[in-house]
């Protein structure tokens, strides 16, 4: 049987979303009946049990309908508008473009056009007087065989032959460059590009190959980055304070495929995947090993678990929790509930306060110090009084059991010792927004792609996502970095080699 989350077409997927509110609708009838007969069987208050069923089953359609067929904005009302640039641009003029080679073209006049219409005489040119015009256009791509000759000498006394040396090789005796496989690699983790995709484009450039084929370099060039790679580990655990996050990622193995993991943990400038078949509180346990600092997650209980005392031992990192999680609850619940738009009101001034206060990751010294001492003393003087307002209307709150405003009252309550930690902790930002942007590339990688076919191919994935997207932060060109560090590994393996912090 084919599951939802299985299917692509979208006339197949409207089909089935108009079955299942068929058939949600019977259900509702049929409950509405069974609620009543229970309620009669045990002498109670049938319809006001009814009403508390029927309200929670219907927040739980509409909430189920907006996530399939709704936008994703959390939007409230119109934005304030921008201020005004200092020197407005108007109209659509041409941008711009230092980056692109200039190629000029003189365009003659042809050999029998070079006669005066009015006289009759012969024309010449005007040095240096010409009307210009641009347009930019493009120049395909194309792919080189590079023989290689290496040129040898012999001595003139007989002595052994000597040969120029080799040039570094991706793979001994392989017909593809490092060059080749970088490409390959951007394509299919930087552009979202599969293989089999690329096989069909570089075929219409004149290269034939074959998907297996590309996956041959690709993966090579993952060997020789596994040092690297492993490295960024220990450089994510360096920050005082990582994000973590997990999303879903499919091995097509067999069948269908299985669900795995991508379990990801960043720190400002640098971001670490790996991806594992279990999205467990001992898996959590292993991918924050013995960090010992601030970990900003979301409410998933796996990271709960993994802090606390286990046949492991607890890891001994602080949880603080996102605040954009618990608003996308009251806003998911405003719908049903109008109170909550005053919860939705005490969050926002939160991050107007968070929006005047200076960064610190970038800075070092007694820069950075001054930093957070400023970030500390606004939060303490206007953050704190806030977080008290938004705990004391909680607890002044009533809502039905299961509705979504007792959820999302219950959902921040429980978490409110983490969703504090950054009153006292200046580091800590008020979401973890952070890495769920460094798993976009995953989330549509996966969409393109579909997931991976081996447990190598999950492997090669976490590796090429991880430099991609942390060359990208440090503000290094993926390409030029991945080359850089290719070619360093390969004339001398093991060698260590991380995206360089531009600027």
């Amino acid at each position: 049987m084919t599951r939802v989350e299985q299917l692509r077409d979208l006339e197949t997927a409207k089909q089935v979303a108009a079955l299942l509110e068929a058939e949600n609708a019977r259900l509702h009838q049929r409950l509405e009946a069974l609620v009543a007969e229970v309620a009669w069987l045990k002498g109670e208050d049938a319809q006001a049990h009814l009403q508390l069923e029927l309200t929670q089953l219907k927040e739980q359609l509409a909430l189920m309908q907006q996530r399939l067929f709704g936008a994703s904005s959390e939007k409230r009302g119109a934005r304030p508008p921008k201020p005004p640039r200092a020197k407005p641009q108007k109209g659509h003029g041409p941008r711009a473009q230092p980056e692109l080679k200039v190629q000029e073209v003189l365009l003659p006049l042809d050999e029998a056009d070079q006669v005066c219409g009015l006289c009759g005489s012969g024309l010449h040119a005007w040095e240096g007087q010409t009307e210009d015009c641009e347009e930019i256009t493009v120049v395909e791509r194309s792919f080189l065989l590079r023989r290689v000759k290496r040129q040898k000498y012999r001595c003139g006394q007989g002595c052994a032959p000597v040969t120029a040396p080799a040039p570094p090789r991706l793979i001994p005796g392989g017909r593809y460059s490092v060059d080749f496989a970088v490409h390959v690699a951007l394509m299919k983790y930087g552009f979202h590009l599969p293989l089999a995709r690329q096989e069909r484009l570089y075929g219409r450039e004149g290269l034939g190959v074959e998907a297996q084929t590309l996956w041959d370099p690709l993966e090579a060039l993952a060997r020789h980055l596994q040092k690297s790679y492993e490295a960024l580990l220990a450089e994510v655990f360096t920050s005082p304070l990582i994000h973590a996050d997990e999303t879903h990622w499919y091995l097509l193995d067999k069948g269908p495929g299985t669900k795995w993991y991508a379990w990801t943990v960043a720190s400002p400038d640098t971001v670490f995947h790996r991806i594992y078949p279990s999205r467990s509180g001992a898996t959590a346990r292993t991918v924050l090993g013995d960090y010992a600092g601030v970990v900003l997650v979301d409410g998933y209980a796996a990271y709960q678990t993994a802090t606390k005392s286990g046949a492991d031992g607890p890891c001994p990192a602080t949880l603080a929790f996102c605040w954009a999680h618990v608003r996308r609850k009251f806003f998911e619940a405003q719908k049903f509930a109008p109170a909550c738009k005053e919860a939705l009101d005490l969050i926002g001034e939160l991050y107007a306060i968070e929006a005047d206060l200076p960064g610190w990751y970038a800075l070092e010294g007694e820069e950075r110090q001054a930093a957070l001492a400023h970030r500390l003393t606004v939060r303490q003087q206007k953050s704190a009084p806030l977080t008290q307002r938004i705990r004391d209307w909680a607890h002044a709150q009533r809502a039905l059991p299961g509705s979504a405003f007792r959820k999302a009252l219950e959902y921040m309550l429980n978490l409110w010792a983490g969703l504090t930690v950054f009153l006292t902790q200046p580091q800590v930002p008020l979401d973890n927004n952070h890495v769920e942007r460094q798993l976009r590339d995953m989330v549509i990688g996966r969409k393109n792609h579909y997931g991976s076919k081996s447990k190598r191919g999950t492997e090669v994935a976490a590796l090429f996502y991880s430099l991609i997207e942390t060359a990208r932060l440090r503000g290094e060109d993926p390409g030029h970095y991945l080359r850089r560090a290719a070619l360093a590994a390969i004339e001398n393996p093991g060698t260590v080699t991380l995206p360089k912090v531009q600027g």
